[in-house]
């Protein structure tokens, strides 16, 4: 089955209210060890909805939005967070609004990417297949974060 004749239209909405969950600690995730949070919360969105991914594709998502960050988006993150202290609290708000403008560009860039990929069904029993090849990538085990399963 190919994702576009699954996907729902609220993934990125969903995931949304599961970033607002977890906000520290996808935080942490992506400034401790360079996690994508948009690809993070697919997998936990992916889990939620019984669909799997797999391993390869997931690494070919994360090679796939690490280059096109790297030339963009990080370097602007990086921008911003060096400019907080000498900006207006106004000047700082619009900053991080084409921050979040670039994180939405990439959500689309991932969307386009899955729609050509092959998901499976995973039975109603719950697993955290998703969360776990994502983490893995990065040399993480899913059980250290399992506040994100709740």
């Amino acid at each position: 089955m190919t994702l576009s004749s699954r996907l729902s239209l609220s993934l990125w909405s969903d995931c949304d209210t599961l970033y607002m969950q977890h906000q520290s600690l996808c935080l942490q995730l992506q400034d401790d060890h360079q996690l994508n949070v948009n690809l993070l919360l697919l997998a936990l969105w992916l889990d939620k909805h019984h669909y799997l991914l797999p391993k390869p594709q997931w690494r070919q998502l994360q090679q796939d939005t690490r280059h096109w960050e790297e030339k963009l988006l990080l370097p602007y993150r990086q921008l911003r967070r060096q400019s907080k202290a000498c900006l207006e609290i106004d000047e700082y708000r619009q900053m991080l609004d084409l921050e979040l403008m670039l994180e939405r560009k990439s959500q689309a860039m991932i969307l386009n990417a899955l729609e050509l990929m092959s998901l499976e069904e995973q039975a109603s029993t719950r697993h955290y297949d998703n969360l776990g090849y994502y983490l893995g990538l990065f040399n993480l085990q899913s059980h250290r974060f399992s506040s994100l399963m709740n």
